[in-house]
């Protein structure tokens, strides 16, 4: 008798704490769910961007020309103010990244009078000139180094001039060239980037006239350009 009891007692315990294992494990969990991790993007260089430029040219050819007021044949070369705006595209591959750009400038950086001989016709200093550019660098994360070049045209001024000695004048107009260069640029923000760059530039002037035949001769305008611009990128 007394061993059925105590066999009778064993199992309803066990039936107690199997009902309250149960009923535990129906009762929602006090501990807090699992954080949630959400990624932060890579910064990437690939999109869209427009801008604007600012900065120094100066010429890197010089002229003959005579100064009516001291009487003599000299020499000049000429430097200013540079600035325009630029708009492109960067596709990034890796740590590579590939573009194009275009920009338009103001620049005045033409030759002081480009007349020379013994008459005076002062030519225009002010200008200006384009470019349209492959771009390859190497990203950084948010710092991008990059070379640069391409097709170049403008009209920089000092192109205008007659010579009576040589007997034939030059017309200006806009000339068509090149252009190389390098820069660096940084990411301030995921849409704002600054940049600072450097070109040279080499334009072909138009065909020269003499004694009313055409002449094939053919003269160099050639700057440099340093400048730093911001770009407003679209993502």
């Amino acid at each position: 008798m007394r061993t059925s009891l105590l066999g009778l007692l064993a199992g309803t315990a066990a039936l107690v704490v199997a009902a309250s294992t149960a009923q535990a494990a129906d009762l929602p969990s006090r501990r807090g769910p699992a954080p949630v991790y959400a990624a932060v993007p890579a910064f990437t260089w690939t999109g869209f961007y427009v801008g604007a430029n600012a900065g120094y040219g100066w010429s890197t050819g010089t002229s003959r020309y005579y100064d009516p007021a001291f009487g003599y044949v000299g020499s000049s070369k000429k430097g200013g103010f540079v600035g325009g705006g630029q708009l492109g595209y960067n596709y990034q591959f890796g740590m590579f990244v590939l573009g194009a750009e275009t920009d338009i400038q103001y620049a005045s950086v033409g030759n002081k009078g480009a007349s020379y001989g013994r008459a005076y016709y002062p030519g225009n200093s002010d200008g200006y000139f384009g470019t349209i550019r492959a771009r390859l660098g190497v990203a950084f994360d948010r710092a991008l180094i990059y070379g640069t070049g391409g097709f170049a045209y403008g009209d920089v001024g000092g192109n205008n001039s007659y010579d009576q000695l040589l007997g034939y004048r030059r017309d200006g107009g806009t000339n068509g060239g090149w252009t190389l260069g390098a820069g660096a640029e940084y990411a301030v923000s995921d849409n704002i980037t600054a940049k600072v760059e450097g070109l040279y530039v080499n334009l072909d002037t138009k065909s020269n006239y003499a004694l009313g035949e055409r002449y094939s001769g053919r003269r160099d305008t050639e700057f440099g350009v340093l400048r730093a611009g911001v770009n407003y990128k679209f993502n």
